[in-house]
């Protein structure tokens, strides 16, 4: 390991406590004693990278490289350099040098796996023209770079960018086993990843079966471990939005319960009801409403977690379609309570309140459907 001259280490304390301009000052005092130290570059390369952009860490990185063409370091910053420049396309000599330099390392590695499949992709499609590209496809151009990537994971079975690119390829080739495998070990080395939690998380929550209470209890539990994952918050906002588009449906039941109680459509089967209809059967009505209130939206409501509770007030205020939503279902039950309460000496009214309720509703319920994708 080669020995950092006491100034250097003193800038690198600075750096650590991200006190970029103070360790520039005191690396271009000794810079201007010792130019050829190249460990001082290096360290200024990284101050400007934090401070100034990738471009002055970059000349930086290339006055290292003078000094010694085979420093890591160097090569490590000039690569980091150029990618945060826009240049993933034109990185891959500087890369494969820090490889060949340091070829037990699986970071530059990795580095160089993300660079290859990015660049073989844009490369095909240049090559093909428009046009989606087959899983198929995708695995075969994006092969070299996989192989790559597996020699970084051997390397470093614990570096976390490398299980990142190998599951993005991984991904792109529509691999879902591996990239499930991938995830879980991502999981394992960072129990709080935002992407391998929220596409795990996702998986879960869309699997069959699956209805909308569990999709909620389900971000909701992820969010609580990442609550800075701008993903499984909106994940959570749209299993809340099928939620109380639920609402809707129990209001529609209810309303459809008291047309039928009361018989507001006769048959010669069913033949129209003696009006007034008897304030018992009236009452009765009015409880099987609200026994299908109380266990199909109270209860549930209740039983929810938390987060859940909270993210269904805060869509509320939030979500424009959210308040639709409650207004219809508020809407559909009103015209259901008017329907069975009053006692109707004929059946025009009920029969005007039952359709003023059921049109609005039926009609968006497909139209907002996809809201809830």
């Amino acid at each position: 390991m080669t020995t950092l001259h006491p100034t250097v280490e003193r800038a690198q304390a600075l750096i650590e406590f991200e006190r970029y301009d103070q360790a520039l000052e005191l690396l271009g005092r000794h810079l201007a004693e010792d130019p050829g130290d190249v460990r001082a570059w290096v360290k200024i390369g990284y101050c400007r990278f934090h401070t100034e952009g990738p471009r002055q860490a970059k000349e930086a990185a290339d006055e290292a490289l003078k000094l010694d063409p085979e420093d890591y370091g160097a090569l490590m910053l000039r690569a980091r350099a150029i990618v945060d420049d826009g240049g993933w396309l034109v990185v891959e000599p500087v890369l494969r040098e820090a490889v060949r330099v340091a070829p037990e390392e699986s970071y530059p590695r990795a580095m160089l796996a993300d660079a290859m499949w990015r660049s073989a992709l844009v490369t095909h499609a240049r090559n093909t023209g428009p046009g989606k590209l087959s899983y198929a496809e995708i695995d075969r151009v994006t092969a070299e770079a996989a192989n790559v990537v597996m020699e970084a994971l051997r390397l470093g079975p614990e570096d976390l960018y490398a299980h990142e690119i190998a599951q993005r390829i991984a991904e792109a080739a529509g691999n879902g086993t591996v990239s499930d495998q991938l995830d879980e070990a991502i999981l394992r080395i960072d129990p709080t990843h935002s992407e391998a939690l929220g596409r795990q998380t996702k998986k879960a929550a869309e699997a069959p079966g699956v209805n909308a209470v569990q999709a909620a209890e389900l971000y909701a539990g992820a969010l609580a471990g990442r609550p800075d994952s701008p993903g499984m918050r909106q994940q959570l906002d749209r299993a809340t939005y099928r939620l109380l588009r639920g609402t809707r449906w129990l209001a529609l039941l209810c309303l459809v319960t008291a047309g039928a109680m009361i018989n507001l459509f006769p048959s010669d089967d069913h033949p129209a009801p003696e009006l007034p209809i008897p304030i018992g059967q009236r009452l009765w009505s009015v409880v099987i409403m609200g026994a299908i209130w109380g266990f199909g939206a109270w209860r549930r409501y209740h039983k929810l977690r938390a987060g859940v509770q909270l993210n269904v007030r805060s869509l509320i205020r939030r979500g424009r379609w959210a308040r639709v939503v409650l207004a219809q279902s508020g809407w559909a039950m009103l015209c259901a309570l008017l329907v069975a309460g009053p006692p109707w000496t004929t059946l025009a009214t009920p029969r005007l309140l039952f359709w003023a309720g059921l049109v609005p509703v039926v009609a968006t319920i497909w139209f907002d459907k996809k809201k809830a994708r």
